[in-house]
């Protein structure tokens, strides 16, 4: 085979030491390259216009190959500097050509070209491409949070409005809202009332079976005489007037509380020391304290020694005496405060109603499964089944049905919502702490997602400024790694070099 034929192969990060080893290149050649790029940042300096000059000395790094490069440009830009032995008396063209004389003494451009090839290789071009890959991962990762910030977003808008939508209330103007709500508190109460009319006979039950006539006795009051203000249940009859507490809802979810109200409070007179003196105080009438009263008993007029004393007639009639008396009992009287509120929106009653339907409902699940064991046993009599003989357990199913109905509407969570929303004075701050805490973060979401996006916005820019330095690095690396195999083909006889692990494994 002929010599000439046969490759070199060299692997890039062994060209260095290869050229060292063949004494191509001095061991020492580094330290002459500090003088040769003294003297070219003095001669890029003083440098023709020129647009070729321009593009080739924007952003790179000069070394020999550009140094040729630029001496056959400045052949054209000062060739009327040129004599008839062939010098020039441009000191530019002399700088230049002092530049490359020095890059070729003990051929020390190869050295430094093998070291810009194996740094453009191994750090230049993978920083740079992996710089783009982070950016790429950067703007998933955004686009990734963005998408589920989203998600938490409708998330949020969804709990906010299924909120509203139980309160029945669009959340624009909250306090306004509530006290409009409000107004159909009657409305569900005498839903309630009207179901548990159909509740007499579980009562009547419920009465046999614990021997108890009286049990029960707000459910009976409301199935007797219909959802009644307190005081009618409590004095057993209608006031003549009722004066209800008024409904003040106010949003103030930072309640600060003050000092104690003294305003209401009995001023009794004390004196300085904080005691009172009732034998000095109080006025008796003239008598001087200390003294001793002596009553007399000529003193008090009885009108029993007058003799012509007229006798009182006892059968005068009420009617013509103009005296007027009113039926017994209290009626007349006016409503006040809880007293005001009817049986189901009163605090205190309401909760014995709710009470006594859970203990209605027990009672009837026990009897009808006590039915069911005495259907199911040979057994003739169950002594605690006393009064039960007109009732089956089919018979006695939608009785039950008819307590879980009321219990069911008494217990809805509207109802509820409305019921805390009037007797109590912080639940309004707490539905609207809730609701305003889904507007608070979805408000934190979009903030997040905006500034997300300027980042996104900004990861495609940083990533477009440095894309175009791949191809020019890739471009750069390939001249120079072809230039480097062909100055070691010509020192070998033009035999074929392959600069392995370069850019052909990119």
């Amino acid at each position: 085979m002929n010599e000439q034929n046969i490759p070199i192969d060299i692997h890039i990060g062994k060209l260095l030491e290869w050229l060292v080893s063949r004494h191509i290149v001095a061991k020492n050649w580094h330290t002459r390259i500090p003088e040769i790029r003294n003297k070219i940042g003095h001669a890029i300096n003083d440098m023709p216009s020129h647009e070729q000059l321009v593009k080739l000395l924007s952003g790179t790094h000069i070394h020999y190959f550009h140094c040729l490069q630029i001496i056959e440009i400045l052949k054209t830009t000062e060739a009327d500097t040129k004599s008839v032995f062939g010098r020039y008396g441009s000191q530019r063209m002399k700088d230049w050509l002092e530049i490359a004389r020095l890059y070729e003494r003990d051929s020390i451009y190869l050295g430094e070209a093998a070291q810009i090839l194996v740094r453009n290789v191994n750090f230049e071009l993978p920083s740079v491409k992996k710089q783009i890959t982070k950016f790429d991962q950067l703007i998933d990762e955004a686009l990734k949070k963005i998408q589920d910030q989203t998600a938490t977003e409708t998330v949020l808008n969804a709990q906010r409005a299924a909120l509203c939508q139980k309160l029945g209330i669009k959340g624009e103007n909250l306090r306004d809202e509530f006290v409009e709500k409000l107004k159909d508190l009657p409305k569900f109460y005498e839903e309630i009332a009207v179901l548990a009319r159909e509740l007499s006979q579980a009562t009547q039950i419920y009465g046999k079976g614990s021997k108890n006539e009286e049990c029960l006795p707000v459910l009976r009051h409301i199935i007797e005489k219909g959802n009644t203000t307190a005081y009618e249940y409590i004095h057993h009859e209608a006031p003549l007037s009722i004066e209800e507490p008024p409904v003040e809802i106010k949003l103030t979810i930072d309640v600060s509380g003050g000092a104690g109200n003294t305003a209401n409070e009995i001023d009794f007179g004390e004196g300085d020391g904080g005691e009172i003196d009732f034998v000095n105080d109080i006025d008796f009438g003239g008598i001087e304290s200390g003294s001793e009263v002596t009553l007399q008993t000529g003193d008090i007029d009885w009108g029993l020694d007058e003799p012509n004393a007229e006798e009182i007639d006892f059968d005068i009639s009420l009617k013509d005496s103009g005296i007027t008396i009113e039926s017994s009992g209290m009626a007349g009287g006016v409503a006040r405060n809880n007293e005001a509120l009817t049986v189901l929106d009163s605090p205190i009653y309401r909760e014995q109603f709710l009470d006594e339907l859970f203990e209605l409902e027990a009672f009837l699940k026990m009897r009808q499964f006590e039915l069911s064991s005495l259907e199911n046993s040979n057994t003739a009599t169950f002594l605690f089944l006393e009064g039960m003989d007109d009732h089956t357990v089919k018979s006695i199913s939608p009785i039950i049905l008819d307590v879980q109905a009321v219990l069911e509407r008494a217990t809805d969570e509207l109802l509820q919502h409305l019921y805390q929303l009037k007797h109590s004075e912080k639940y309004a701050d707490v539905l609207a702490e809730k609701l305003q805490q889904k507007v608070t973060a979805v408000k934190k979401i979009e903030a997040t997602r905006n500034i997300l996006k300027e980042k996104i916005e900004q990861f495609k820019n940083e990533k477009t400024s440095i894309q175009p330095l791949v191809g020019k690095l890739t471009e750069q690396t390939k001249i120079l790694q072809n230039k480097i195999a062909e100055d070691i083909s010509k020192r070998y006889k033009n035999r074929p070099v392959n600069l392995m692990g370069g850019l052909n494994f990119f």
